[in-house]
């Protein structure tokens, strides 16, 4: 509800001014806080989620880069198997 304070007042050569002041402040029922507290509520299940997803994403590429070094020994491995027989058959 808005308060209205007029103030009125009179020059000494018969002019007046009249001033309306209009107080709208609001006390509000704290329905603010409650949005705001949802809403920081919501923020941090957000992050939550998205920090655990970028936590199994790097597990993903950490299991993709040690089978990239597996297959990368194991390939030397076949390549070194591979040269030790053409070394012997050539010595036959």
């Amino acid at each position: 509800m808005a308060d209205d304070h007029i103030t009125t007042h009179t020059a000494p050569d018969g002019t007046t001014h009249t001033t309306v002041v209009t107080d709208t402040t609001r006390s509000g029922g704290g329905g603010g806080w409650i949005i705001g507290l949802i809403a920081l509520a919501l923020i941090g299940l957000a992050l939550y989620y998205f920090a655990g997803m970028s936590g199994s994403e790097a597990a993903k590429d950490n299991a993709v880069a040690a089978a990239a070094r597996d297959v990368g020994s194991a390939a030397q491995s076949v390549g070194d198997a591979a040269k030790d027989a053409a070394d012997s058959v050539k010595k036959q």
